[in-house]
């Protein structure tokens, strides 16, 4: 049996959203029994020169529902950056994952040799459907969501790897 881009893309995206989802509950529960703002969680960094928490969710967002968009075809859903608070991200994580939820495969089935093309600052990236899944959003998805992971962690957030891989496994 061979793995189609639908089903490379949109579970690993809604399983993966759902675990930061639920690590967020986990930031803000720490936050409560540490008796500190959970404000300073989302915008806590790993270092001076990388986003904070918030970016870092907001990028993953945006390659959760921008790559299945651009394979099936559609118009990529844009949300403004303004999340403030854990409740905030959390609310952007939803719509994100009702967006991708209206997504079938028969939309991003056989989208392997469609051309995507990305604006990137003066450069335009173009990749076939597979390229760009495999070798764009994939990565930067899991980097965004890692990075936001290493935040809460490195800030005496209790969590671990089953919590960043979310469901039992073989389960989406």
């Amino acid at each position: 049996m061979t793995l189609s881009m639908y089903q490379a893309s949109v579970p690993a995206f809604q399983r993966t959203l759902k675990a930061l989802d639920a690590i967020l509950d986990k930031a803000a529960a720490n936050a409560q029994e540490r008796n500190f703002d959970p404000a300073i969680l989302v915008s806590a960094r790993l270092a001076p020169d990388m986003y904070p928490l918030a970016r870092q969710v907001q990028m993953a967002s945006d390659h959760a529902k921008g790559c299945p968009a651009r394979l099936a075809g559609v118009d990529v859903p844009s949300f403004a950056d303004t999340e403030k608070d854990l409740p905030e991200l959390k609310a952007r994580i939803a719509k994100t994952l009702d967006f991708i939820g209206t997504l079938t495969p028969a939309q991003i089935d056989g989208s392997e040799d469609r051309p995507i093309s990305l604006n990137a600052g003066k450069r335009v990236l173009s990749f076939t459907g597979q390229n760009y899944l495999v070798f764009f959003a994939l990565p930067n998805f899991y980097f965004h969501v890692t990075t936001a992971y290493a935040i809460l962690r490195h800030n005496g957030v209790p969590i671990g790897k089953l919590d960043f891989m979310g469901a039992a496994q073989g389960a989406p």
